[in-house]
């Protein structure tokens, strides 16, 4: 068994801000030993399966999450600022819910960002494991502004939300002045409340001497020359996949925010299934079921086409929907039956 795991990792699908692609992820994290590995895209899932499937393949256990954005108020309202949050699925029902939370994000809550609002991330909590992120996360930032009891309120909702189990006070360390102020705070509050801590770093490149190629990203991203004095930068060099033994160094004077992510590897384990569809239900008459109604479509459309409908016409359908049906897809052909439908009625 390793001795750290990273939990916070951005891939080329945090579009225009993660560097490496998940196959280069999965290599540094084996070379490095570790026996699991987070995947965290800013907002979205794009990556998750291949990571899922790719990991399992190496014999790396794979953790899904995604690091969300968070509305300081409603979802609904046009606030451009949102807080970062990282959550990470525990089980098949916090993959569920992690998926319909980034999916909410984009359809219901974007506004610059795809974001959702606490209200929805408590209805959704189940399942998942909560990390208060970098410094752009709620209690960081509140920290940063003096605001010291509420960030306290706020890591106490977080728990109740989460479980104990559930929610972790982040530390990082990425030369920033304001952070060091940030995670003593972060440890007196662990103390305080009995929120356990964890060790992260936020990882957007594998190495040290790839932060030009990442710096480049963000110019695009923004729309900034790399001359600007004044554009969006990530300081120093230092948000690479860092070794076990980097991470323990850095933070050796709390041994448990390293132990914790294996604790944290050993609560994720989600299963998803390979090569198995998973088709919506198609809302059928009642009285009927997927293949009743698929049958007594084809009848209807067989007397339709044919003037007199002979043994071997009859033989043949008997037989396609037996086929169908054997291979569980009553509910794909009444789909496509609805979506040719619907196409032809609109001309």
């Amino acid at each position: 068994m390793g001795t750290f795991v990273h939990l916070h990792t951005h891939s080329e699908y945090s579009l225009l801000d993660g560097l490496p692609h998940i196959d280069q992820l999965i290599e540094a994290a084996l070379e490095m030993g570790m026996p699991a590995l987070a995947i965290t895209d800013h907002g979205v899932m794009y990556g998750a399966v291949e990571f899922y499937l790719k990991a399992r393949e190496r014999g790396l256990k794979p953790i899904i999450g995604c690091e969300i954005y968070l509305a300081p108020r409603s979802m609904h309202d046009r606030d451009k600022n949102s807080y970062h949050l990282v959550l990470l699925a525990r089980d098949n029902t916090g993959y569920l819910n992690l998926m319909k939370i980034a999916t909410a994000a984009q359809l219901e809550g974007f506004y610059y960002k795809p974001r959702v609002d606490k209200d929805y991330l408590a209805a959704h909590s189940q399942g998942l494991i909560a990390l208060s992120s970098c410094g752009s996360g709620e209690i960081p930032r509140l920290i940063l502004e003096g605001r010291k009891d509420e960030a306290r309120r706020v890591a106490a909702w977080y728990k109740e939300v989460f479980g104990p189990e559930g929610f972790y006070l982040e530390l990082q360390e990425h030369d920033i002045p304001e952070m060091e102020e940030v995670n003593r705070e972060l440890v007196a509050m662990s103390r305080e409340l009995d929120i356990p801590l964890v060790a992260t770093n936020d990882i957007h490149y594998l190495r040290p001497e790839d932060a030009p190629y990442q710096d480049i990203l963000l110019c695009i991203q923004t729309n900034s020359l790399i001359s600007d004095p004044n554009r969006m930068r990530m300081s120093g060099t230092s948000y690479y996949m860092r070794s076990p033994e980097e991470m323990a160094q850095l933070f050796s004077e709390v041994p448990e925010a390293i132990e914790n992510t294996l604790r944290i590897a050993e609560m994720c384990n989600v299963v998803l299934e390979e090569k198995v569809f998973h088709l919506p239900d198609f809302p059928v008459p009642e009285g009927y079921t997927p293949h009743s109604y698929l049958v007594h479509l084809c009848r209807e459309g067989l007397k339709k086409r044919y003037e007199k409908i002979t043994p071997e016409i009859e033989q043949r359908l008997n037989y396609e929907l037996e086929v169908i049906h054997n291979m569980g897809f009553d509910n794909y052909f009444l789909i496509v039956w609805d979506i040719v439908r619907f196409a032809k009625s609109r001309g």
